[in-house]
């Protein structure tokens, strides 16, 4: 089956039951020195999802943690965290089927809303925007089963 047909079928089948921020903090260590400086930055995006299967069937808990680090001459000047989180209902239809629902079509829903609370908490922090493009995480998760799905090369039996 085509790839393209693959992501529209679990889009469609993907229920979202709730969206909420569980976490969000922010750090600027040096302030207000770092204020006042030239603003070019140094700027590092992190990003982790985990899931959980809920006690009802077919919920799953699953959180995106976007973590932005911005530094300059080698000193912090800010960090942001965000854990974005939703509640997702997605129907047992092999464990690949979920598991690629929990890695790719969850966290792009939450994406979007992670990348709006570290804008808006970093322009609270006094400091101007950083645009953060979109993340592929289709890309990303393919790359993860393909270093999974790789052999061992040179192991002791």
């Amino acid at each position: 089956m085509n790839a393209a047909i693959v992501n529209i079928m679990i889009k469609e089948a993907i229920e979202i039951k709730q969206l909420y921020l569980k976490d969000v903090s922010f750090e600027s260590p040096h302030a207000p020195e770092a204020l006042n400086q030239q603003w070019q930055p140094n700027v590092d995006i992190k990003l982790h999802s985990s899931n959980r299967k809920l006690s009802e069937d077919n919920l799953y808990e699953s959180v995106l943690q976007v973590t932005v680090t911005a530094k300059q001459n080698d000193i912090t000047v800010f960090v942001v965290e965000v854990e974005q989180a939703g509640i997702f209902e997605i129907p047992e239809d092999g464990d690949e089927w979920v598991d690629k629902a929990l890695q790719v079509e969850c966290p792009n829903i939450l994406f979007p809303f992670a990348r709006e609370m570290i804008t808006s908490t970093i322009s609270k922090g006094g400091f101007p925007h950083i645009l953060m493009g979109p993340i592929n995480f289709e890309s990303i998760y393919q790359q993860k089963k393909f270093v999974q799905d790789e052999p061992v090369v040179g192991k002791p039996h």
